[in-house]
């Protein structure tokens, strides 16, 4: 199974919240306000959900709006009786990354965009994706490593790929075999899998 990524260049401001099912309000009025990081220091990546299979079309039109967009996808053969066919599927299903600075009106645009659910948060504040982490699933669709959705890790021993093309690329070692780097996204609670057979690792 190949792996490749989209990427959509270009910036904005961004928002906070749930978006409602009509894409043309900003949100509930009776419950409590998101919290965004300070927008002075400087662009982000988020996590946005989308609805069911909308990942590819809310990517873009955000893309079309402005904004950067990361959009992991899997590239699969699927076969009929009569044919075969590459399609690429969401690595992450139901999830985009967006870079951004945040601002009320970017929060605006996001939210109205057709697709949009919310942006990922915790206690009441919109949580921000590590740069390291995207870089990372960058590198590895870039390089075209076979990866694979694997149960959410938040603990383990955590260690560093040395040398090759996956140099830098950090995770924890899945502890039975050991033959498995697991990148675990926390705002999300998702995990994805990679075989490090052969590769020279470091504690981080």
């Amino acid at each position: 199974m190949q792996a490749l990524c989209k990427t959509n260049q270009k910036l904005s401001c961004d928002l906070y919240g749930e978006a409602p099912d009509n894409p043309l309000c900003s949100g509930n009025q009776d419950s409590a306000p998101l919290i965004f990081p300070d927008s002075s220091m400087g662009q982000h990546w988020y996590a946005v959900q989308t609805r069911y299979r909308a990942e590819k079309r809310v990517a873009r039109c955000l893309a079309a709006k402005g904004f950067q967009t990361f959009l992991p996808l899997l590239r699969e053969v699927h076969s009929w009786s009569d044919r075969r066919r590459r399609i690429d599927t969401p690595l992450i299903s139901g999830y985009l990354f967006l870079r951004t600075i945040l601002c009320t009106d970017s929060r605006v645009t996001v939210l109205r965009t057709p697709g949009v659910l919310r942006f990922v948060s915790f206690s009441g504040e919109v949580a921000p994706v590590s740069e390291k982490q995207i870089e990372d699933l960058q590198k590895l669709l870039d390089n075209n490593v076979s990866c694979s959705l694997h149960a959410f890790l938040r603990v383990g021993q955590r260690v560093r790929i040395r040398g090759g093309c996956l140099q830098g690329l950090e995770g924890i070692l899945e502890q039975s075999g050991g033959n498995k780097l697991i990148i675990s996204f926390d705002c999300i609670e998702r995990s994805i899998a990679i075989q490090i057979a052969g590769y020279e690792l470091e504690l981080v």
